[in-house]
């Protein structure tokens, strides 16, 4: 009575769901251990916590053994859970094996366009699994998996139910068209990139506009500055009430004709206190000069 589907089952593509399975590798796995000693009286509720002790995916290894990936499959296939107890599974991520055993129990048993809308985001999920077969072990990824479910026949050493190709769902209206990552990626970094583009010719456009009323504001400040300085250099100094002091180098030639430099600061007669009138102001000499008849005492 262990290896009977349990009443009430469902027929799936026109025959018991165990019968999905080939009849060579089903009846190995009814005579192996693990079948006998931990998949007795499993239900859809106790059958987790075996999926969570899995290490592997995979089909038959060594002398056509079956895997426990396959006999907890054929339970399922058995017990025959209902559709919202396979959401959750599938829906489970910290558990990779039992979205595995899921997934792969979704493509045998779910109508196409179900299996596509179900399967096809699970695309996205990158995770290793461990694979066993008749070469030993191997590393393959959760989304290499669920591609070989979709378009290959044999997965795990087991001949998969036929598929309605996706093409010929698109073009009866049964399912919308398939959303790319990377296509959605590079649309998203063309959108970036014109963006920033626009960006940046808005912001050299901005500054080519802030430079211009500055190079403008340029000119007559130079102008202006220019102005100011020929005012300040057409100021006589002549004029009367100023004082002007000069430090100017003058030769003073004595009568001897001997030249002797004279480093004087001397006050112009314009310069004097005395504001205009007729006699002219007192003159200051500050110099320090030297008399030609003092230069040679000895002589």
């Amino acid at each position: 009575m262990a290896n009977t589907t349990v009443r009430g089952a469902v027929a799936i593509h026109g025959q018991n769901p165990q019968y999905l399975v080939e009849s060579v590798i089903r009846n190995r796995i009814y005579e192996s251990a693990f079948w006998k000693e931990h998949c007795f009286a499993l239900t859809a509720e106790t059958i987790i916590d075996k999926t969570i002790e899995l290490k592997a995916i995979g089909g038959v290894y060594g002398n056509q053994k079956p895997t426990e990936f396959l006999c907890l499959l054929l339970k399922l296939l058995q017990i025959q859970p209902e559709k919202e107890i396979l959401l959750e599974y599938l829906q489970a991520d910290e558990f990779k094996y039992l979205r595995a055993l899921a997934v792969m129990y979704i493509r045998m048993t779910f109508r196409p366009v179900d299996v596509y809308e179900l399967l096809e985001p699970l695309l996205k999920d990158y995770r290793k699994l461990r694979y066993r077969g008749m070469g030993g072990y191997s590393i393959i990824h959760m989304d290499e998996y669920v591609d070989q479910l979709l378009t290959e026949e044999r997965v795990c050493d087991l001949i998969l139910p036929r598929i309605t190709k996706r093409d010929v769902l698109e073009d009866l209206g049964d399912i919308g068209p398939r959303k790319s990552r990377l296509l959605d990626a590079m649309e998203g970094k063309s959108e970036h990139g014109s963006d920033r583009s626009r960006s940046r010719s808005r912001s050299t456009d901005r500054s080519a506009g802030s430079r211009s009323p500055s190079a403008h504001s340029r000119i007559p400040s130079r102008s202006h500055s220019r102005g100011r300085s020929a005012n300040h250099g057409s100021k006589s100094p002549s004029s009367p009430g100023s004082r002007y002091v000069s430090r100017s180098r003058s030769h003073s030639r004595s009568g001897s004709g001997s030249p002797y430099r004279s480093r004087s600061r001397s006050i112009s007669p314009d310069r004097t206190n005395g504001s205009g009138g007729g006699s002219p102001g007192r003159f200051r000499s500050r110099s320090r000069s030297i008399s030609p008849d003092r230069m040679d005492t000895t002589g």
